[in-house]
């Protein structure tokens, strides 16, 4: 409770806000937070109802009207206030960010971090919304085209990544002009919560209401009312494939707009020419980061033969010395998995794995103590297996050789997703080749870095089953506006295009 209070929620259990009102209907059952790293209650959330909902999206409408005219470099000082305030708690919201999702203290102070270089980016943004003069074919005629916001963004966040992930969408969303509404993971609400309370304080200052708005729920009911609801312009959601699937079908039926930012399978190549030491940590970094709960983990390894037992031993080595526990404990290098179900599908995959034939090397247990702590899991495996082919989110690396080059980006690319990749290597063409049209088919890839790990000044997401989608850096703030071509005719006659005459 002291952190709570040291982020201003000691007395804060509603599950819907706009800025200037929350809201709480205690006939809808609490949420509880639970702490995965001792199973023991932090606090309880009211969760928000259909009601909620309704006086949540008209709020934002509201706002949105008046919001789309204030000019763009001013609504990027209203995200800029919200990383200085940020600033401020970092360590108090990283602190609850390890506590409710179980990332390591240095994650999720990261993570806080990620948030504030997302505002620093969205306000710089703010001033770059450009779009294109084009010479027009006809005489005393100007065409350029401009960007207009959509209106409602709706963010769809999952567990592993508690509020960075909403910062990508909901400063850029903001700058350009739209109002955002945030229905965060249900495993996650307190975190969502804090975020809230921030955005709040800082639209007071300002005088607005109903740009950053907050639905916290477990009811799939809000979910699908927001995939359903012609009122909100584009949905971007965070999660598994199955679940996205089922959602862009929904908002595909009103030929609505999604951001999906799905599944991933996410490969490492480790090449004959690589310098192990570099590779190594990026090695273990991306598989037991977040205990292996990110959608960027690298879950397999592509070895060529010629250094497949040396890297293996190594491998073995550094994961015996794993430290696992308090995610707080600045010394623990892994945290727990966020509930039962995840430890389940651990030992489940494990098994799945061994009776498909594959040899555990290391890890594959859970630890006889509070909280949902597994070991850090290296199987050797082949990619064509079913159960390497699925994304299991827990920390399970499998291992496989390779002898030619055009035979691991191959193995690499067999996969339904295609969010993150790298490879490790000192040959120049090995490099290009991997990063050509020819190689890896991921919307990431790195050389001599991991998978994990994205900076926000590049756009994020993957193809296939990934979903495709955009955001954070790059040109992505294109998907929250809508493209508007203009052309001006100032002259004193009418000049139709492709020399067409029409007199009358």
């Amino acid at each position: 409770m002291e952190l709570l209070s040291a982020l201003q929620l000691k007395n804060q259990n509603s599950g819907a806000s706009t800025g200037v009102n929350w809201w709480s209907n205690t006939k809808i059952r609490e949420l509880i937070s639970y702490n995965p790293a001792t199973e023991k209650s932090i606090a309880s959330v009211f969760c928000a109802n259909i009601e909620d909902y309704e006086k949540v999206v008209q709020v934002s409408l509201q706002a949105f009207t008046r919001w789309r005219n204030v000019p763009a470099p001013k609504r990027g000082e209203v995200v800029r206030a919200i990383g200085e305030a940020l600033r401020e708690v970092k360590s108090h919201l990283g602190d609850l960010v390890s506590i409710e999702m179980g990332k390591s203290k240095q994650e999720g102070d990261g993570e806080v971090q990620e948030m504030i270089d997302m505002a620093d980016l969205a306000v710089g943004q703010s001033r770059q919304l450009c779009g294109l003069s084009m010479h027009s074919e006809r005489a005393s005629h100007r065409m350029y085209e401009q960007w207009h916001p959509l209106g409602i963004v709706g963010v769809i966040s999952a567990f592993n990544f508690p509020v960075a992930v909403w910062s990508w969408n909901a400063f850029i969303a903001a700058i350009c002009g739209n109002t955002v509404i945030w229905k965060p993971s249900p495993k996650t609400p307190l975190c969502a919560l804090a975020v809230q309370y921030i955005c709040n304080r800082v639209m007071k200052d300002f005088g607005y209401e109903g740009i950053f708005s907050l639905l916290i729920s477990d009811e799939h009911d809000i979910v699908n009312k927001m995939a359903n609801d012609n009122r909100i312009d584009l949905i971007s959601f965070t999660g598994s494939t199955a679940i996205g699937r089922e959602i862009n079908s929904l908002i595909a039926k009103r030929l609505g707009r999604s951001l999906l930012e799905l599944s991933g399978n996410n490969a490492i190549i480790v090449d004959e020419h690589t310098d192990l030491a570099v590779a190594l940590p990026a090695i273990v970094f991306g598989a037991i980061g977040t205990a292996g709960q990110r959608c960027t983990t690298t879950r397999r390894l592509i070895i060529h033969e010629s250094i497949y037992d040396n890297l293996v031993a190594a491998l073995v080595k550094a994961y015996k010395k794993i430290t696992i526990g308090d995610p707080l404990n600045q010394a623990n290098l892994m945290g727990p998995l966020i509930d039962q179900h995840a430890v389940k599908q651990f030992l489940n995959t494990i098994e799945r794995a061994i009776k498909q034939g594959g040899r555990v090397l290391c890890g594959g247990t859970t630890l006889t103590q509070p909280g949902y702590f597994v070991t850090p899991t290296l199987i050797e495996a082949e990619n064509h297996w079913e159960v390497v082919q699925q994304e299991t989110f827990a920390p399970i690396l499998y291992l496989m050789k390779y002898s030619e080059l055009t035979d691991a980006i191959g193995m690499q690319n067999d996969s339904r997703f295609g969010l993150s990749s790298a490879i490790f290597t000192n040959s120049l063409q090995h490099a290009e080749v991997f990063l050509s049209a020819a190689g890896s088919d991921c919307g990431i890839a790195n050389v001599n870095l991991g998978t994990s790990g994205a900076e926000i000044g590049g756009a994020f997401g993957g193809e296939k089953e990934t979903g495709g989608g955009r955001e954070a850096g790059s040109d992505a703030w294109k998907a929250y506006m809508r493209r508007q071509t203009t052309t001006i005719n100032w002259g004193s006659a009418l000049n139709l295009a492709q020399g067409i005459k029409f007199d009358i």
